[in-house]
Order: structure tokens, then C-alpha cells, then sequence
């Protein structure tokens, strides 16, 4: 563990109180799209599936059956408790393109060919295109409402700050897990242009637009 590893965490459990209270202060997805969260559960489900082989702390499996968890939750919460206000001809990109591309790297980009690490490898490339559909709505819309872009901000950030827990494990572990780092800095690259807005618009007390 180290200050980055912990303030990505954080950023990350930000980003996910972030996107429940805004959907509970709206009471409605508006703006949200569905298809990037059934995406992360599907990314938490895979990537942690030692969740009840092994055990490495206390704090790691909190953390995962909490990732677990509220992402399952959040996708009751936007199918169920708020379903009127699903917008099904929005939220359209077609994420069986980014399902079949992670599993091809999954395959081609894995420490070795087991089940586990396949599996695993293919949890970080999803989670890296995850966030294309909901980037995608934001396209669409050419606006957002602050605090949709305050959790994409936080999910973007919770990432980005992996990248100095690496370069730290390297230099003082001499640990490097070259599939989690190329699968997020793919991630960081994803998000560039949305930071750059949101640092220019949002940073600045103005609505999260996208330039004409």
C-alpha cells in the first residue's frame, strides 16, 4: 500500500456515492447510461473471483465486495426504482464491440493462460472501454449536469492515480504488472479530453459543454 494506491481507492468510492446521490437527488438516470454500469459489474464480477480463495487483507476484500456490491446496486437502482426514466434511444453505443475487443486482449495480453488470469486480464481492458458509453451520452447531449461530471471526474482520476502507485511499486518493490499498467493508461488516454474540459469549464464555475 502506498498514498496513490489509497487515494485512488478513494477517488473511486467517491465517484460511486457521487453517481448514487446524484441519481437519488434527481430521481432519475437523465444523462446516465445503463450499459456502462452493467459493464462494471460485469468487470468487478471477473476481476474478483479469488474474492473466497484468497485472501490478501482485510482492507482488499472489503474494498471488493463493496465494488461488487454497489455496482449490482446501482444497476437495480437505474432498472427497477427509476426505470421510467431510462432513455434506451441515447444510451445506444454498441457495447458488444467493446465486450468481443477486451476479451481479445484478455487473450492476446495475460501473464499466462489459465482461466483466473485470462479472466482477470479481461476485466482490466473492460474497464478501460467502460466508460465509452456514458462519454458517448455526453456526446450526444453536447451537456451535462456538474455533479454527472464530478463522478466521471472522480472515476477518471481513481485510475489515473494507479499510474504513480505503479511507477512507486517498481522503484521501491520492483514489482510491474505490465497488463494493468498498459489497460490503464489506455483508460487515462480515454479520458484526456473529457479532464480537459472539465478542468476548463467545470474547474472554473462553469456547465460541463462540449466545444461547437
Amino acid at each position: 500500500m502506498n498514498i496513490f494506491r489509497i487515494l485512488g481507492d478513494l477517488s473511486h468510492l467517491a465517484s460511486i456515492f457521487i453517481l448514487l446521490y446524484a441519481i437519488e437527488q434527481n430521481r432519475s438516470i437523465n444523462g446516465l447510461s445503463l450499459k456502462t454500469q452493467v459493464m462494471y459489474v460485469l468487470v468487478y464480477v471477473t476481476r474478483y473471483l479469488d474474492l473466497f480463495t484468497k485472501f490478501y487483507s482485510f482492507y482488499n476484500s472489503v474494498l471488493k465486495v463493496f465494488f461488487i456490491a454497489s455496482s449490482i446496486y446501482t444497476v437495480y437502482v437505474m432498472t427497477y426504482k427509476y426505470q421510467k426514466t431510462i432513455k434506451n434511444d441515447i444510451d445506444t453505443f454498441p457495447v458488444k464491440y467493446l465486450v468481443g475487443a477486451s476479451a481479445v486482449a484478455g487473450l492476446i495480453i495475460t501473464h499466462k493462460y489459465s482461466i483466473g488470469e485470462v479472466v482477470w486480464s479481461f476485466s482490466l481492458w473492460l474497464e478501460a472501454l467502460a466508460i465509452l458509453p456514458q462519454l458517448f451520452i455526453l456526446q450526444r447531449f453536447g451537456e451535462a449536469e456538474n455533479i454527472t461530471t464530478h463522478y466521471i471526474f472522480a472515476l477518471g482520476i481513481y485510475r489515473a492515480l494507479y499510474i504513480p502507485n505503479w511507477i512507486y511499486r517498481y522503484f521501491v518493490e520492483g514489482h510491474f504488472d505490465y497488463v494493468s499498467v498498459l489497460a490503464g493508461i489506455l483508460q487515462t488516454a480515454i479520458y484526456s479530453d473529457f479532464f480537459y474540459i472539465y478542468y476548463t469549464k467545470v474547474m472554473k464555475g462553469k456547465k460541463f459543454e462540449l466545444p461547437v
